[in-house]
């Protein structure tokens, strides 16, 4: 009798860690069930600081009579910026690039002047709208002798936006809900209930111009990349 007892506690037994086993293994069958999915934020955001590069050019055979000319010239730009709204702090000058004609071995001294002095001023402002209001301007400095060049790669308009911080949580939290409405989706159609999440890794963010033609709106975006388990 006693060894029935005992044979019927050692089939308990196995029974019940045979129970325990399919227990945990379809546990770990369910934990093995995800669904990866990204969720996308996308703003259109105005460029909040511009550079702004300002060239001419002048010509002569004298370098003194350049240098005086450049000098007037300044001032008649500087007054003029300052008088439509831009700082004298905003404002940088550069020294006068030179060129001579007569200096370069390959170059084309049959020219009318020796000399061609390329002048860059450069704005650098937080007020954009103003900044691009000027822009449209230059046409006043005509007027007093001053004929901008907008010619040369090297010097061109600049938008940025600086205040990403501003909008990050926010974007992000609209990618994460955005992210669990797809998973719920894949979890409906498969009949399954959607977990927690398994992983979450936030995709870098990115700011571009919207287009060509206005590169002072920009585009900021950003992915998140977030795994859910699935369970029945």
């Amino acid at each position: 009798m006693s060894r029935l007892k005992e044979a019927l506690v050692l089939a308990i037994a196995i029974l019940g860690l045979g129970a325990f086993l399919y227990c945990a293994m379809m546990h770990t069958k369910d934990r093995d069930r995800v669904v990866a999915v990204k969720g996308l934020s996308e703003r259109e955001v105005k460029a909040d600081f511009v550079i702004w590069p300002i060239v001419y050019k002048e010509v002569g055979n004298d370098l003194s009579a350049i240098h005086d000319a450049v000098q007037a010239k300044n001032a008649t730009l500087a007054k003029f910026l300052q008088d439509n709204g831009i700082e004298k702090s905003e404002i940088t000058w550069s020294a006068p690039e030179i060129e001579d004609a007569q200096g370069e071995r390959y170059g084309d001294n049959r020219r009318p002047f020796r000399y061609i002095a390329t002048v860059v001023t450069t704005v650098a402002s937080k007020n954009v709208d103003r900044v691009r209001e000027i822009m449209g301007k230059q046409g006043e400095l005509l007027k007093q002798g001053i004929a901008f060049s907008g010619d040369d790669y090297r010097y061109r308009k600049i938008y940025s936006f600086n205040g990403l911080n501003e909008i990050k949580p926010a974007m992000i939290d609209e990618a994460n809900k955005n992210a669990r409405a797809a998973a719920q989706k894949f979890a409906m159609d498969s009949e399954s209930k959607l977990g927690k999440i398994k992983t979450a890794m936030q995709g870098q963010f990115s700011i571009s111009d919207r287009d060509e033609n206005t590169p002072f709106i920009k585009n900021v975006r950003v992915v998140t990349n977030v795994q859910y388990f699935l369970e029945d």
